[in-house]
């Protein structure tokens, strides 16, 4: 087993969410059969939304490429990042160490590729869209992002995630904000915001979907279990 090192905290609960799906695609009889994970749950990440959408934030570059210099120090021998908007900041983690970066953009267009999907709906933070973080990856795999005509009322549906709102008030608006990427065309989903991942339950069972945390997820056991 190898050990993978986590860049937490962008949100913590999306963090906890992504320890628990590693635990639950391992089909262990022990706790020696998991998977050893390395969890460095920082909430102190400076905001990528006011970084990237408000314009004046600090930088969240160098904090998390201390992170993932700690986590280096500490045994992980990979390190994966469950936020989408913070892969803006991959270039800063690949150079603060010579470990492997489980990209979940890449891993995530991949998976789409071989599903058929082709205009691919957009539930994301409106950071990940200013970022254009999967341009290049859905370019090289012939995949056409579909955002939202407006994304302001799914950006409150993730500031209300992260505030700890019940998730049973905002299962209307989410799901009005995925037919409203069926009826610009998306012909499949992607929960591209980890917040989101928490709610995938809310969303239309007639429209092919998948969740980037999912694809993440699929990688980490791969990695570790060699």
């Amino acid at each position: 087993m190898r050990t993978v090192g986590i860049l937490g905290g962008m949100g913590p609960e999306a963090t906890i969410l992504l320890m628990q799906k590693v635990m639950a695609a391992v089909p262990a009889r022990d706790d020696a059969d998991h998977v050893p994970l390395l969890v460095h749950q920082n909430p102190q990440v400076p905001s990528r939304i006011k970084a990237l959408i408000e314009g004046g934030g600090e930088d969240p570059a160098p904090t998390l490429a201390r992170m993932a210099r700690d986590l280096e120090a500490a045994g992980a021998q990979a390190l994966a990042m469950p936020c989408n908007t913070a892969h803006y900041y991959a270039p800063a983690i690949r150079e603060a160490t010579g470990l492997p970066f489980l990209d979940m953009l890449a891993l995530t267009a991949t998976h789409l590729a071989g599903t058929g999907a082709r205009r691919v709906g957009m539930l994301a933070s409106p950071a990940t869209r200013l970022a254009d973080v999967f341009a290049a990856p859905f370019a090289a795999r012939g995949l056409v992002p579909v955002f939202l005509d407006d994304d302001t009322a799914l950006l409150s549906i993730i500031r209300a995630i992260k505030a700890g709102d019940p998730p049973a008030t905002l299962t209307g608006p989410l799901r009005r904000q995925a037919d409203a990427l069926r009826a610009q065309g998306a012909d499949h989903l992607l929960v591209a915001c980890t917040e989101l991942s928490l709610m995938t339950d809310a969303l239309p069972d007639d429209l092919p979907c998948s969740d980037s945390l999912d694809c993440l997820t699929g990688a980490i056991v791969e990695f570790a279990r060699g």
